[in-house]
C-alpha cells in the first residue's frame, strides 16, 4: 500500500494531497529513511511524521485502502509518540521577530502626499 494513502486512511492527514506534500517536503520517514509518497508500506513499518517541534511515531498494524471512521482509525497503527511539548506562545513570537519600519519610510501619508503636490505646482 502507498504511504500517502495509508497516512490518509490512518487519519494522520485530512487529505491524500496533504500527505503527499508532507512526504515531498521530507517530513515523513519510514524506518528512519526519508520516504516518497509512492513508497510501499508493510506491517510493522515505523513511520515518523514531523509536525513543527513534535514528531509522531506510528507503527503500522493494518493496511486498508479506504478511509476508516475516526473511531476505528487508531486500530490501524500503534502510537509510540512521546507527549507533545507544551505550547509556549512567547517562544512562537520570538522565532520570527515582528517587522518594524521607521516612521516616514514607505508609502507617504495623506498629509505628505498633499505637501508633495503643492511643491510640484
Amino acid at each position: 500500500m502507498r504511504l500517502d494513502k495509508w497516512l490518509q486512511v490512518a487519519r494522520v492527514f485530512k487529505t491524500r494531497s496533504q500527505a503527499t506534500k508532507a512526504c515531498q517536503l521530507s517530513r515523513v520517514r519510514v524506518n528512519g529513511v526519508k520516504a516518497k509518497p509512492h513508497r510501499s508500506l508493510t506491517i510493522d513499518d515505523r513511520v515518523e511524521i514531523e509536525k513543527g517541534d513534535w514528531t509522531r511515531i506510528l507503527v503500522v498494524r493494518e493496511l486498508h485502502d479506504r478511509p476508516l471512521p475516526k473511531a476505528e482509525a487508531s486500530r490501524v497503527y500503534i502510537d509510540e509518540t512521546p507527549p507533545a511539548p507544551p505550547r509556549d506562545p512567547l517562544a512562537r513570537l520570538l522565532r520570527r521577530p515582528p517587522e518594524t519600519r521607521e516612521r516616514g519610510l514607505g508609502r507617504p501619508t495623506k498629509k505628505q502626499r498633499r505637501e508633495l503636490e503643492r511643491l510640484k505646482r
